[in-house]
């Protein structure tokens, strides 16, 4: 049996749009958004929407035998179609921050506010035992491209420092690492320029607007070795209910119903690829699927076809990942709270790979599902 949220009553949806009538049940396929609460597709409605509801009822076997997931939601056109584990449990959530800052970026870039060619330099930023000449020259945008060309030690682990190539050796722009130096002095810069606090801006632009149903901005702190370096981290704490809010936010170009929250050439400008998969660093991740663009990563290369071409995902450990599919009109947020263990690679594309099959959606094959990595 399907797991649904308690606190949202199965119903079939209702809505003054056009509707198509499937057998007893009509529906309505318009894309929309939640309020207060979301609309969730009622399980006798599932065929009438394309689902297949003994695909799903796979997809929960597995989540319950061979996984740690805490919770998935899985969203279609802004309508809940599938749920499993604990949707509204707050946790943790780790290198998912740093797509979320790339979003809040956007309405700062558009009014000229941030200027994503400032160096370093211009802006006085520098680091605990000091930056490099050549260091002071990267630009914000190669901050939020993971393209600085900074190696200096972050205030927290959890990326490819180690792989690093030598300090100054690295032309700002030309070299892509996964470094949380460069994605915490983001943070800094965002701070620095804008005068404002990221958890601030994350309540007024996304958790206030999109209207999060858990959102408690008290639970969320900065943290990291501050005398290792000056900029701290940033994690957020969401429910995965509102984690599914900011991927449709972004796979709507970040309108939400009337409002233009986000502008769209900014939701497509960090969505898309600026690192293909045969530039990414270390080598070892260019045997994968993705390539990197502002803090999102992007599916490309040979497997970026099918209900994978065009999409991107948030990623960060333990298993969290907020992933938008445009060509499939889906939104899939996953979370497995640390409390819980974690969740491997290989158990997120199973999951990934049921949940697309219950659809009706063609898995471009042979698929592989055979890269390690959080």
């Amino acid at each position: 049996m399907r797991s649904l949220v308690a606190l949202l009553a199965a119903v079939a949806v209702v809505s003054c749009s056009p509707a198509e009538p499937a057998g007893d049940v009509v529906v309505d396929t318009s894309p929309t958004i939640p309020g207060a609460t979301w609309d969730i597709i009622a399980p006798e409605a599932l065929d009438a929407y394309g689902w297949d509801a003994d695909g799903l009822d796979a997809a929960t076997a597995f989540l319950t035998d061979s996984s740690t997931t805490t919770a998935l939601v899985v969203v279609e056109n802004g309508r809940v179609a599938y749920t499993y584990g604990d949707v509204q449990r707050v946790s943790y959530l780790a290198s998912v921050r740093k797509s979320v800052l790339a979003t809040l970026y956007g309405v700062w870039v558009a009014d000229g506010t941030i200027d994503l060619d400032a160096t370093l330099e211009e802006l006085g930023m520098d680091d605990v035992g000091g930056l490099l000449p050549i260091e002071r020259q990267a630009t914000v945008e190669h901050l939020i491209t993971a393209r600085s060309g900074v190696y200096h030690p972050a205030s927290n682990s959890g990326d490819n420092l180690a792989d690093a190539p030598p300090r100054g050796s690295q032309t700002p722009g030309e070299y892509m690492l996964y470094s949380n130096w460069d994605f915490n002095a983001a943070g800094g810069a965002f701070e620095l320029i804008t005068g404002r606090d990221i958890f601030d801006e994350l309540e007024r632009q996304l958790a206030g607007p999109l209207q999060f149903e858990h959102f408690d901005r008290d639970r969320h702190r900065k943290a990291g070795n501050l005398e290792v370096s000056q900029y701290p981290s940033y994690h957020m704490h969401l429910s995965t209910v509102d984690m599914a809010r900011v991927g449709l936010l972004m796979l709507y170009e970040g309108r939400w119903g009337d409002e233009q929250l986000i502008p769209a050439e900014w939701t497509r400008r960090i969505s898309s690829v600026v690192t293909p998969l045969e530039e990414m660093n270390p080598e070892g991740r260019r045997d994968g699927y993705f390539g990197y663009g502002y803090m999102w990563w992007v599916w490309d290369g040979p497997r970026a076809v099918g209900p994978f071409a065009g999409a991107y995902t948030g990623r960060g450990a333990y298993g969290q990942w907020i992933t938008v599919m445009p060509a499939a009109d889906l939104v899939i947020a996953h979370k497995t709270d640390p409390d819980d263990g974690t969740t491997s690679w290989d158990s997120w594309q199973r999951m990934l790979e049921l949940v697309l099959t219950a659809r009706g959606v063609d898995m471009p094959g042979p698929w592989p599902w055979a890269q390690s990595g959080g």
